[in-house]
């Protein structure tokens, strides 16, 4: 019996930024960062943002992970991971905003950065920071000794 199958051609592309890029070297610079880009709604919805880096914590681009409703939103680690890989980071890091005005991370916050964290270790690739934004104020993760 003979099958007709078809298969995918699976395409993976990156296009670098040729104009002049910013470098990470504190959670203030993050911060900076993300608010350059970030929608309107920080105070209305939950989303989240990755910052890609190279191995001097020059940022290679930023992607929208995922977009939730006013109590929160799920990041899935596979696409992170897709991400890391095809952009060829050395390093990254985490953001999101509660629009509730409270910086502080939820248990769910904490268990995501430990799950994307070790699994970005498999990969020789290392999470940095994970900020929390408000419209007026973050939290980094890091500073606070949670990662």
């Amino acid at each position: 019996m003979k099958t007709n199958n078809t298969i995918a051609e699976v395409q993976i592309s990156y296009a670098p930024s040729k104009r002049k890029r910013m470098q990470i070297t504190s959670s203030k610079d993050a911060e900076k960062c993300f608010r350059s880009f970030w929608n309107k709604d920080i105070s209305y919805k939950e989303s989240m943002y990755i910052l890609l880096l190279n191995r001097a914590n020059i940022v290679l681009g930023y992607h929208l992970l995922s977009l939730g409703g006013t109590v929160g939103t799920i990041a899935d680690v596979r696409i992170i991971m897709q991400l890391l890989i095809k952009s060829n980071a050395h390093g990254f890091i985490l953001g999101h905003n509660h629009p509730s005005g409270n910086t502080t991370p939820s248990q769910a916050d904490r268990n995501l950065t430990k799950q994307v964290k070790e699994a970005a270790e498999l990969f020789d690739v290392k999470l940095l920071d994970h900020l929390i934004l408000t419209k007026s104020e973050y939290l980094s993760m890091e500073d606070k000794c949670l990662i």
